[in-house]
């Protein structure tokens, strides 16, 4: 049974992971919504207008109050720079299976700040939220991405043909990784990066 708490504040060594508010919309768009070396590995285009981001924060913002709505804006801890997102989404009560979705802005990429949130949130998925399963997708052509899967603990478990298409029309092959809570605590990979949750 998955226990829905909603998107609390996690904190690790250099990140804080928190909700969004209306007024980091113009950072998301600066910072890497309007940048095509990140969109390239979304499905939705490029923004090419703040007032697009807007909506999109608005919307996002929106949806706190749902406990089963997990969003966070990722933070630099010593200067509260917005530099990314990441969030849990598609929860199968089933299972107690989700998957992970994360972006960061190009400045900040090569920098060890994607795997410690995704650690953060992974750690938060089974600590707190009682998950069974944990899986991402990375287009193949951005291998930089599985590598950050890797090093938080996830493990391949295939490709699949033209798994996506993107905003130009590009199809994209994806690999698939994942995670089970039992591996996750059997292999030590539970000992804690969270410093806070609240």
């Amino acid at each position: 049974m998955i226990t829905y708490i909603g998107t609390p504040t996690l904190e690790t060594e250099r990140l804080i992971l928190e909700e969004f508010v209306l007024v980091d919309a113009q950072k998301v768009f600066d910072h890497w919504i309007s940048d095509e070396r990140v969109t390239d590995n979304r499905v939705s285009a490029a923004h090419t207008a703040v007032s697009q981001t807007v909506e999109r924060v608005a919307n996002i913002v929106s949806q706190y109050e749902k406990e089963d709505f997990c969003y966070w804006a990722v933070k630099l801890k010593g200067s509260g720079e917005l530099i990314g997102e990441i969030d849990l989404y598609d929860f199968d009560e089933a299972t107690g299976n989700c998957e992970v979705s994360y972006s960061l802005g190009y400045r900040w990429w090569n920098q060890g700040y994607g795997t410690e949130a995704l650690r953060a949130v992974i750690e938060f998925g089974f600590r707190h939220m009682n998950l069974h399963k944990i899986a991402a997708a990375h287009n193949t052509d951005n291998p930089a991405s599985g590598r950050i899967m890797i090093k938080a603990g996830m493990v391949q478990e295939g490709i699949v043909r033209d798994m996506i298409r993107n905003s130009k029309g590009q199809y994209k092959d994806c690999a698939i990784y994942g995670i089970l809570a039992g591996e996750y605590f059997s292999k030590g990979l539970g000992d804690s990066v969270l410093k806070r949750v609240e």
